[in-house]
């Protein structure tokens, strides 16, 4: 249900996108943006994981590194019976996460400098397994062919006063201004419909990877308390790439935070300790193996 829920949502957003071209530019703008829409959907599918840890200047680690934090991404890919994913750091201040890859047999995690400093190793193995589930959930592709569009139908919306002043161009000036405010907003809209069930998927298959629902509420109150107070530069230049991330990384004065595209963090982390109950588990001891 949650996959065809999905699969409607995008096919939405690009429905919005051929829309756009065909109010900018008729039956030919039209077909435009749909060999655009195609062509950035083809492109997102082969390069998606390449594309995003440039875009935040993420670096590999190797297990030649000896590093106990991919020594632990191991550990979780092999109790999720997922392939090995490759492993970066990106250096950001702002605790925080994210994956991304066409399938299983391509994906990445990404933690920040900041995430791996604040967390315990208890605390980091609950994040590392969300992002796994959704990477065993195959939502790494579904979130960034949604990025991809959203940023292509703000930038489309931007473009509209570019064409605004032609006498042939029936919107007008009232129009455009619209179609520049509500075409991002919609699309935000979708982007967050999406992003959010997905989340409530990947905590509860996170929690079931690590074993310990409590590592990872843990982890999701530091990192909330972190995005409000540290600003991500790479993602407030990229807002159509936040729902990509564990926690919201956008910053709460951002008039982004009104379309949010995660669900309340209060609310997953509610969610997390009856999951626990339901396990028998009382508080987050246990350390990480």
């Amino acid at each position: 249900m949650n996959m065809m829920r999905t699969f409607i949502l995008m096919a939405a957003m690009t429905a919005l996108f051929v829309g756009l071209g065909y109010l900018l530019g008729g039956p030919v703008g039209m077909v435009i943006a749909l060999v655009i829409a195609l062509g950035m959907n083809f492109f997102a599918y082969w390069n998606s994981d390449k594309v995003v840890l440039r875009m935040y200047r993420a670096r590999e680690v190797t297990e030649a590194d000896g590093s106990a934090y991919y020594r632990m991404v191991a550990q979780l890919a092999q109790n999720a019976g997922l392939p090995m994913p490759r492993v970066y750091i990106a250096e950001n201040p702002q605790p925080n996460a994210f994956a991304t890859g066409r399938d299983p047999k391509h994906a990445a995690v990404c933690a920040t400098t900041g995430l791996i400093q604040i967390l315990t190793p208890n605390e980091l193995a609950g994040v590392m397994a969300h992002e796994l589930a959704h990477v065993r959930n195959r939502d790494t592709l579904t979130m960034t062919i949604t990025a991809t569009l959203a940023g292509a139908i703000s930038m489309l919306a931007n473009f509209a006063f570019l064409f605004r002043g032609g006498r042939n161009n029936a919107m007008g000036l009232i129009g455009v201004l619209a179609l520049m405010i509500f075409a991002p907003m919609a699309a935000g809209l979708v982007q967050m419909a999406i992003s959010r069930t997905r989340e409530y998927a990947a905590d509860r298959a996170g929690a079931e990877i690590s074993g310990h629902p409590l590592w990872l509420a843990s982890a999701l109150a530091k990192i909330s308390d972190g995005a409000t107070r540290i600003d991500n530069v790479a993602a407030e230049n990229n807002p159509a790439t936040a729902h990509m991330f564990i926690i919201n990384p956008l910053h709460a004065r951002s008039l982004d935070k009104l379309f949010s595209t995660h669900p309340s963090t209060d609310d997953r982390i509610v969610r997390l300790q009856q999951m626990a109950r339901e396990m028998g588990q009382t508080s987050n001891a246990g350390p990480w193996a």
